[in-house]
């Protein structure tokens, strides 16, 4: 075929409709036949045809083929692709289907559908002229400069790719040997995208195509601010990151222009990149440091925890004199549902910062806290930057809840991994295993929570400002339910203050007989029941107030009832009430208590316990408060052996046989004496001391005297008083030493309704801790020995024999 010679298709075409996508210009397809319609097209054109025109034929995109001859041909498209079928091949499994291989050589419009059937034929307009690729000159007349600024931008993002790789290479020749007119309609059918994405690329007309190609400068600049990596470039340039940080980000930046984007590398890359694009290096909120309105704000959020409040006050005042403070380490310690966690979001909110929250419990992984390395598959930056970048700013309040139950695994030690986060000397070049740059954290203000120090690590301790939060006392749970958790009890069950009322002898009888704890979780939960019965009688009162009155309700109907004492001791939800509507608003007396909530717990029972010799209240501190603690001691013929029950520790098993020693060495001065009347009162005696609550791991110093008292009880016969507990360490001299948890315990006293407590006297200084009102209801005895403690828990004191030698150096 000679240059310049005008290549055409034919006028009458018949069309092959395929559901596929889009066969473009110079573009190679594969389809499937099994359509009637189709399938007659090929064994009446191509499979009988023996001419080059027989085998070119029509493609219609996006049709469907009707199943049937007899149904009718649905629209079809105005524009076609003229193709050539290179190669048909045939197959009868699972039916009858051809398959074609066809190749694109034009577009054409469908000017008239000729006939239907065997199968469709239309008269069609060409719309390329092939002659273009055969004639250069004529292609560059056409064009001229913007097909040759097509070929530029497809030559350079060819040649960003690596041309050692041999489809990049082959890809570089196809550009210098293929025409320019069929540039645009080759390359989008190798992208492997939508059709509508290759339509953003190339239209059905020349002039469309064109419209697309970029011909100014103002439109090149335009589409490189939509390339995603040159706006991340923009974006790290323009942010505020360390000099160190934007060293590495550009040179990142620069491995990820060369690097395909079918490399897995890449993706790790980029999101690399829009982590330190995200992360808040240099923006911060500014603090609210008005002390007045924080008083005012931290008092309505939460009542008591005053040492709490006098903190977060002196960290605002030293704030107001010193801009560039650092933020201190907080622990707060204390018993669950105590509002450790709420008050670290009441800090935040009066600090105007912003919060979140970490849970540490059960992290048993250092990459948690310092994220992976880069190298690993599915690596992500630990929680303290994972914080950051969901805060948006350097200065949040981050809580590091329950840091005292962190693991230790395979994997490393996590609070290893939080001595460079708690360590303000540290804090200020933080170093994240994925960033591997340094981030300064000296302007987050730390809070960490705990049950207890005991399991935290020494070093880990020593970094943390403590701060003890202990638990409430009962005047402070009943303010807690009256200004806290009632109005939101009620505002989650749809009841307003005209409808339930819980006076405050009833929340001091859910308090008293219901929970037993430190917190008042419990207590929110049995109010919450509360609520929730209250909120059925509402329910079923409107159901009854819109139905028409029965007629045996007589004349009492029309007046008011006045609620009467008997009235009270029926129960809120007895079936009888059922007949009327409630009377509002509903009142929670003791007998509602017991109808909702069941038998009371917890009764008061120290006095009935301590009705016989050999019983006596001790104090214990746990994780989840103070609590009572009773000892109980028998005696019976045997060979001298002291048995030990109830999951004792080392120590206390310790505390025990220091008692026995220290009675059996004075058992003549206190003129204690076995069954048999023998001052060795291990002399053919068994002796079994049982603390209760068996299932309960018991270990601690603090149970001596509550052991020398018990025993001291059995011996003589005497009872101790049941008003009376008692803590306290003890030597081998019978000396008093001091124990921790004080006020912890006098709280658990207190609950329990004792009166009187013994402690040792270097424990003084403790009691300052403790509310006024609770230190006026009850009576405190320091003691330095022994002799101290026996003469305040007997009635009438402990008698001593008097010693012969002391009474003559008197006359």
């Amino acid at each position: 075929m000679a240059a310049g010679s005008a290549i055409q298709i034919p006028s009458r075409l018949p069309l092959l409709l395929t559901h596929e996508g889009v066969l473009l210009p110079g573009s190679t397809m594969r389809t499937s036949v099994d359509s009637p319609r189709n399938m007659q097209l090929v064994r009446s054109r191509l499979l009988k045809g023996t001419s080059l025109r027989s085998t070119i034929i029509g493609v219609i995109p996006n049709t469907s083929d009707p199943t049937s001859d007899c149904d009718d041909l649905p629209s079809l498209h105005r524009i076609g692709t003229a193709a050539l079928a290179v190669q048909v091949v045939g197959s009868n499994w699972p039916k009858p289907h051809y398959t074609l291989l066809v190749t694109g050589l034009c577009r054409f419009q469908i000017l008239q559908l000729l006939k239907e059937k065997p199968y469709p034929v239309a008269e069609v307009e060409q719309l390329d002229r092939l002659e273009q690729f055969t004639n250069q000159h004529k292609s560059e007349e056409e064009l001229g400069e913007l097909s040759e600024q097509f070929y530029k931008y497809a030559v350079q993002l060819v040649e960003m790719l690596d041309m050692s790789v041999p489809a990049v290479a082959k890809l570089r020749r196809l550009l210098d040997n293929l025409p320019r007119e069929a540039l645009p309609d080759i390359l989008t059918s190798i992208i492997r995208t939508s059709n509508q994405e290759k339509l953003q690329v190339v239209a059905i007309r020349p002039n469309r195509r064109i419209n697309h190609i970029p011909s100014t400068t103002e439109d090149e600049e335009e589409e490189e601010d939509h390339d995603d990596v040159v706006m991340l470039e923009k974006k790290i340039r323009t942010s505020s990151m360390s000099e160190q940080a934007l060293k590495v980000c550009l040179k990142e930046i620069k491995r990820l222009k060369k690097m395909p984007q079918s490399m897995p590398e890449y993706a790790l890359t980029r999101n690399y990149l829009e982590l330190m694009v995200e992360l808040p290096w240099n923006k911060s909120t500014k603090d609210r440091l008005e002390i007045r309105a924080a008083r005012i704000l931290l008092d309505n959020d939460h009542y008591a925890m005053e040492k709490l409040k006098k903190r977060v006050l002196e960290y605002l005042a030293v704030r107001q004199l010193k801009n560039n403070l650092k933020g201190p380490i907080l622990c707060f310690v204390g018993p669950p549902g105590v509002g450790k966690t709420s008050v670290g979001r009441s800090i935040a909110k009066t600090l105007g910062r912003e919060f979140h929250r970490i849970a540490l419990g059960g992290v048993c992984d250092q990459s948690d806290i310092r994220g992976h390395r880069r190298t690993y598959v599915g690596s992500m930056p630990g929680r303290i930057i994972n914080g950051l970048k969901t805060v948006g700013v350097n200065n949040p309040v981050f809580l590091l809840d329950e840091v005292d139950k962190l693991g230790k695994s395979l994997q490393g030690d996590p609070a290893a991994a939080l001595l460079e986060v708690l360590d303000p000397e540290q804090n200020h070049s933080f170093t994240d295993h994925y960033l591997n740059v340094a981030f300064d954290l000296s302007q987050v203000l730390f809070i960490a929570t705990a049950n207890t120090t005991a399991t935290i690590p020494p070093a880990l301790l020593d970094r943390m400002e403590i701060i003890q939060v202990p638990g409430y006392t009962q005047e402070e749970k009943i303010e807690i339910a009256h200004r806290h958790l009632i109005p939101k009890q009620l505002e989650q069950h749809g009841l307003t203050p005209q409808q339930i009322q819980i006076p405050q002898v009833t929340t001091l009888d859910i308090i008293t007989r219901y929970t037993r704890e430190a917190g008042v979780r419990s207590l929110d939960r049995k109010l919450g029941a509360i609520c929730r019965a209250v909120a059925v009688k509402v329910a079923e009162g409107q159901h009854k107030e819109t139905k028409p009155d029965r007629p045996e309700m007589g004349e009492g109907e029309d007046c008011k009832e006045h609620v009467t004492e008997d009235a009270k001791t029926e129960s809120i939800s007895d079936t009888a009430d059922l007949a009327l509507p409630p009377e509002m608003p509903i009142l929670i007396d003791f007998h509602a208590l017991k109808d909702i909530l069941g038998p009371p717990m917890y009764e008061m029972e120290v006095s009935e316990r301590l009705s016989q010799p050999g019983v006596a209240i001790g104090l214990a501190w746990t994780p989840l408060g103070g609590e009572i603690m009773f000892v109980e001691a028998s005696r019976m013929d045997g060979e001298g052996q002291l048995t030990l029950t109830g999951q004792l520790g080392d120590v206390m098993k310790e505390s025990a046989h220091l008692a026995i020693s220290w009675l059996r060495s004075n058992a003549k001065r206190y003129q204690l004496t076995n069954a048999s009347g023998s001052f060795d009162l291990l002399d053919n005696t068994d002796i079994h001391l049982h603390f209760p609550a068996g299932a309960v791991t018991k270990d601690g110093p603090s149970a001596g005297v509550t052991i020398v008292t018990c025993l001291a009880s059995l011996f003589s016969g005497r009872l101790v008083c049941s008003d009376v507990a008692m803590t306290g360490e003890i030597t081998l001299r019978g000396l008093v030493l001091p124990v921790g948890g004080i006020k912890d315990k006098v709280l658990a006293a207190h609950r329990a309704g004792l009166k009187r407590i013994i402690i040792p006297q270097r424990n003084e200084k403790d009691l300052e801790e403790i509310a006024v009102n609770v230190r006026q209801d009850l009576t405190f005895v320091m003691a330095s020995c022994l002799d101290e403690v026996l003469n305040a828990a007997f009635d009438g004191g402990f008698a001593v024999k008097p010693r012969v030698e002391r009474l003559n150096s008197k006359l």
